[in-house]
């Protein structure tokens, strides 16, 4: 159902029909504090909500009689809003990151990507580790595993395994993932 602000035009969506949008000749009801009433015509219900001071909200429209339920649907949203905040705050976003290797690197350049590599997955981070082989390198491509083997188990204590060095095109591909 989607509703206008009367002067912006601006579309408010809402997943449940409320009161007068409610179509349909007889609700199953349930009172405000979740007791089955029983199956009503939509009139009635409607005017048991409105004496209550309360909304009629349709909470199964599919089914035969639709459910309908008397409550305050404001709060009811309000509450909603607050539950789904929480779960997106409670919510860890893993981000793959990647670190590029070579067949021919140095030491010292090994060991400055491998503290790379450990402070991603120290940070619950996935590591895509990948070696590209340039021009004829590519004929050598088990001197590039011995590498990506050689990151794999100098970390294996803070991470597991998610993908096993494999080559793609020009490319061998690993991914860690944190314990």
């Amino acid at each position: 159902m989607v509703r206008y602000f009367s002067w912006r035009w601006q579309a408010i969506s809402r997943e449940h029909q409320i009161n007068e949008e409610i179509r349909a000749r007889e609700v199953r009801v349930v009172g405000p504090d979740g007791e089955q009433i029983g199956i009503k015509q939509f009139r009635e219900a409607l005017q048991m909500a409105v004496d209550m001071n309360l909304d009629l909200v349709n909470i199964a429209p599919t089914a035969k009689p639709p459910v309908c339920r008397i409550m305050d649907y404001g709060k009811f949203r309000y509450e909603q809003q607050k539950k789904d905040k929480e779960n997106r705050k409670n919510q860890k976003i893993v981000d793959l990151k990647e670190v590029r290797f070579s067949a021919t690197i140095d030491e010292h350049d090994y060991q400055t990507k491998l503290r790379n590599v450990v402070k991603f997955l120290k940070d619950e981070d996935k590591v895509k580790c990948t070696i590209r082989f340039r021009g004829r390198e590519i004929t050598h491509a088990d001197v590039g595993q011995k590498v990506l083997e050689r990151v794999a188990k100098e970390v294996e204590e803070i991470s597991v395994q998610e993908r096993r060095p494999k080559l793609e095109g020009r490319s061998m591909i690993m991914i860690l993932a944190p314990k």
